[in-house]
């Protein structure tokens, strides 16, 4: 049996809210858009993104 099939209909629709606000930035997690750093001449860090 499944879980919503246990649940009262206040407890569905707030389920069901929960799941339309539910928006992942995958990008923002996954870290495509965090600067990235390496070592230049000499030693020094410099940001790689030109």
């Amino acid at each position: 049996m499944k879980l919503k099939n246990h649940l009262s209909k206040e407890q569905l629709h707030k389920l069901q809210k929960l799941k339309k606000e539910e928006k992942v930035n995958w990008h923002e997690l996954m870290g495509v858009n965090r600067d990235t750093y390496k070592r230049g001449k000499g030693g020094a860090i410099r940001n790689n993104r030109k």
